[in-house]
């Protein structure tokens, strides 16, 4: 004959925890979604009113007098040792995929928005940091901040 003693039930706290960990990887999930959804849709929209950057994380408008447009230019960070990233500081860094705030090689400070290093938009401020910015029509972009 077969006898069964169960266990003690474990206590609520037990299922509290496993409940906050749940949580924890949902909210993770849902982070990374948002950044691979990001890296996709990431726009920079010109306007009197300066550089708006949209569907990121870093989301920010920076007024047209804070850009210096005499100095900003299209490089290839391949070819351009100084200005490649080197530590993130707080951003996300991904394969293919690097936004936020990043120390060039040069240790100058610069926010990023790059996917394809080989065409990169380069944009000094006087706030003391770059802007390094993966976009489709660099020149037409740089034409469109100058004139204005």
């Amino acid at each position: 004959m077969t006898q069964v003693f169960p266990m003690i039930p474990a206590p609520g706290r037990s299922l509290l925890f496993l409940a906050a960990a749940v949580l924890l990887l949902a909210a993770v999930l849902a982070l990374l979604a948002y950044v691979a959804y990001s890296a996709r849709s990431t726009r920079f929209e010109v306007s009197p009113d300066g550089l708006r950057i949209a569907g990121d994380l870093y989301r920010r408008t920076i007024p047209i007098e804070q850009l210096r447009l005499d100095e900003a230019r299209v490089l290839d960070l391949g070819r351009e040792e100084g200005l490649r990233p080197r530590f993130r500081t707080f951003g996300t860094g991904l394969p293919g995929y690097r936004s936020g705030w990043y120390r060039l090689r040069n240790r100058q400070k610069a926010l990023l928005y790059v996917t394809d290093p080989g065409r990169v938009v380069y944009i000094p401020t006087t706030e003391g940091y770059a802007l390094m910015l993966s976009v489709v029509q660099p020149d037409s972009m740089l034409a469109a901040l100058r004139g204005l």
